[in-house]
């Protein structure tokens, strides 16, 4: 399967898991074991994949957990002081890129990131929410709303990776990236004005549009790498990997949907 989440792509396999390719995940010496030892040892529970050092779907759950709830505290903080807006934005963006690049997740490095992000976005929801009354709560009901029923729509085999899918995915996430990057260059300079720019108005919403079906096809991205790792035997630490890639696009998925709901709801 080609991997269309960069969050996962970074490495080879085993330079990710930071193990040698061809080594075992564990080994017990039981040739000089008693038979009393040996009937002890298989009367015993089967070890889980979290008793063996093995990544599974429920501690990524768990971690990604751990993770929105850093962004909502961080969210809250930047809600009271909007000033901490643009700072959050900065550390997010170089932790996002650091963390997208290392081989080896760092738990640190990815709380600090759900953190800083929380902050960029409590900042600009209560921007917008100052403008929108209530536009915050819609994009968080939104976002879990579209989330779930990726979710739902995946794990009953009808929304599924393909290697046609994943073509389509990198040309829209290239074309989304330099089209945003020109739209910024533009608004900073002065030769478009508005709130989102070129992102406003009727272009706008079908840009958001898109952005959100590509954002839904990157959860399916995570979901399906999540399992596939977890099925593999992939160490531990690999759960936060997981956890960032599923963090990083329901913060994305929020962000489209919020700018959305503000155009629909403005005059932009």
């Amino acid at each position: 399967m080609t991997l269309s989440n960069p969050v996962f792509g970074s490495g080879s396999q085993s330079e990710a898991w930071g193990t040698k390719p061809g080594s075992p995940v564990g080994f017990r010496d039981n040739a000089n074991m008693s038979a009393d030892q040996l009937q002890h040892m298989y009367q015993q529970p089967a070890a889980t994949g979290a008793d063996m050092g093995r990544m599974t779907i429920g501690d990524t759950i768990n971690k990604t957990i751990f993770c929105l709830a850093l962004v909502v505290i961080g969210a809250a903080a930047g809600w009271i002081m909007p000033a901490l807006m643009l700072p959050g934005a900065l550390v997010g963006f170089v932790l996002g890129l650091v963390n997208v690049f290392k081989k080896r997740p760092s738990p640190a490095l990815i709380l600090l990131y759900s953190a800083a992000q929380g902050l960029f976005l409590g900042g600009l929801s209560q921007f917008l929410d100052g403008m929108y009354p209530g536009v915050a709560v819609q994009a968080v009901l939104a976002t879990f709303c579209v989330a779930g029923v990726t979710l739902a729509l995946y794990r009953s085999g009808k929304y599924r990776m393909t290697p046609k899918l994943n073509k389509i995915f990198m040309v829209g996430m290239i074309g989304l990236v330099v089209f945003s990057l020109l739209n910024m260059v533009l608004m900073m300079t002065g030769v478009i004005d508005g709130m989102f720019g070129m992102r406003g108005g009727m272009l706008g919403l079908i840009i958001g549009v898109v952005a959100v079906l590509l954002a839904t096809y990157a959860l399916v991205s995570d979901f399906t790498m999540i399992e596939e790792l977890s099925n593999q035997g992939a160490p531990a630490i690999m759960a936060w990997r997981g956890a960032f890639g599923l963090t990083m696009t329901l913060i994305w998925l929020y962000t489209e949907i919020l700018r959305i709901l503000a155009i629909l709801r403005g005059d932009d």
